[in-house]
């Protein structure tokens, strides 16, 4: 069996195999995100880490809209490839980055002018004001960094290839940890340097990522006469590629939003939410992974005419996740307290932390099953070329999330801010998976027309 191609073998075995590297890479991530977190709160101050944790949701509205579009742009490769198409698979390839550039180029713009006025929306406190906008403002100017890794890896993976992207993140993590210390500790940038380290360390991987395609890939490898937008592979990718990046604008909104709630608590709420969601993202990488291996999965058996083995993936896949939601549930009840030490020093008054970290944290874990729903059943949709009805589950989400975030403003009691991820995760869930029965029996249809010509 040629393990790249995801058209062959037993789908749970299939996925399974797919999905490993991607978690491990993932995990990779979130630690060394965790690194700017944890070497920040320890040798900066508390101050500095509630900073870097107010500026995530900006980072993943701004970073998602356009590796959104990346990787909406993506799933035409996976599609052709699965269908044996080399010269669509590589003309893919050369569209896709030059829409990249284009994006990059308007994002990084407007995101370092806007920055100040965006920051002031989300209530930050005058307090880690600096910080937050010395961290958020250097991830904005190497946007081209963050954006080529995740496009370069999504490509890789649209092929089958998900150990690579596995070994470049472990590289990416151990560098990005070591320029943390170096600049934070020894030359004293604080948060800036930080985010310095982040970018630096993307943008190594991005290179060496680029060096793999073109030596060791050669259906990504594009000639030079490819660098010509074609204009009918462009419609068909804006069409999955611009709902995806709504959907996770969205989203973003949504939890721009929840942190602007959680921001009118104060400092030491901002700090505790922010090292619980840590643990929280951390323990739900494996939901973002079996998203990305049913994205790489759908695309190919739905280029390839196989409906059926869509079915049984995402059977495979649902399996998967109510184990893996059981067990990380666990983890994360039994292991908050002792991972919330590892951000703060030991003088942090933790009494008056944790009222704000353990609210979220169990909410978050009774729904890790309905969010594995949303990855599972949005990344199978936009596999086989759907983009409306993914992002209108992120309509769903954001209106759920908004619903209990700006009650809480309103009345101020936290415990709503706490279950305004939960609630939000249940009600996508359940809309996707209808969406997901909807449309998949479009894609029988369509498939057996096309079988029966």
């Amino acid at each position: 069996m040629n393990k790249s191609r995801l058209t062959e073998g037993n789908p749970l075995q299939v996925i399974l195999r797919f999905m490993f590297p991607l978690l491990l890479g993932n995990i990779f991530q979130q630690l060394y995100n965790m690194a700017d977190t944890i070497i920040v709160g320890r040798f900066v101050g508390q101050d500095a880490l509630a900073a870097v944790g107010s500026t995530g949701t900006i980072m993943f509205l701004i970073i998602g809209l356009v590796s959104g579009l990346a990787s909406g742009f993506t799933v035409m490769t996976a599609q052709r490839f699965g269908a044996k198409d080399v010269d669509g698979t590589r003309r893919s390839v050369s569209n896709a980055i030059v829409l990249s550039v284009l994006i990059v180029l308007l994002m990084t713009i407007l995101s370092v002018s806007l920055m100040h006025q965006i920051l002031h929306l989300l209530n930050t406190p005058k307090e880690i004001y600096h910080y937050a906008y010395d961290y958020i403002i250097v991830i904005c100017q190497g946007l081209f960094c963050t954006v080529f890794y995740n496009l370069f890896a999504a490509m890789m993976r649209a092929v089958g290839n998900s150990k690579m992207p596995l070994i470049l993140l472990i590289f990416s993590a151990c560098l990005n940890v070591v320029l943390d210390l170096v600049m934070i500790i020894n030359l004293g940038l604080e948060t800036r340097g930080a985010a310095l380290a982040t970018v630096i360390s993307q943008g190594v991987s991005v290179i060496l990522a680029g060096v793999y395609i073109v030596k060791k890939i050669p259906d990504l490898r594009i000639k030079r006469d490819f660098y010509r937008i074609d204009f009918r592979m462009l419609e068909k990718q804006l069409i999955v590629g611009i709902p995806m990046a709504l959907q996770f604008g969205i989203t973003a909104s949504g939890t721009m939003i929840l942190q602007a709630a959680v921001n009118t608590y104060g400092a030491v709420a901002v700090a505790a939410y922010t090292a619980a969601n840590k643990v929280q993202s951390l323990l739900t990488q494996g939901h973002l992974s079996l998203g990305q291996t049913m994205a790489a999965y759908t695309g190919q058996n739905y280029g390839a005419g196989r409906v059926d083995r869509i079915h049984q993936g995402v059977r495979a896949a649902m399996k998967t996740n109510v184990v893996y939601s059981l067990a990380t549930g666990g983890i994360a009840l039994g292991l908050l307290q002792p991972m919330m030490h590892l951000f703060f020093t030991g003088d942090t008054d933790f009494a008056a932390m944790m009222p704000y970290a353990w609210p979220y944290v169990i909410a978050c874990v009774v729904c890790f099953i309905p969010l594995g729903m949303i990855f599972i059943f949005r990344n199978t949709m936009q596999g086989c070329g759907f983009g409306l009805m993914p992002m209108m589950g992120g309509v769903v989400e954001l209106f759920c999330r908004l619903s209990f975030a700006l009650t809480s403003i309103y009345t101020g009691i936290y415990l709503l801010t706490a279950f305004s991820d939960a609630f939000a995760w249940v009600g996508a869930g359940i809309f996707t998976w209808i969406a997901y029965m909807f449309l998949i029996k479009k894609v029988e249809k369509k498939l057996a027309e096309a079988d029966s010509n």
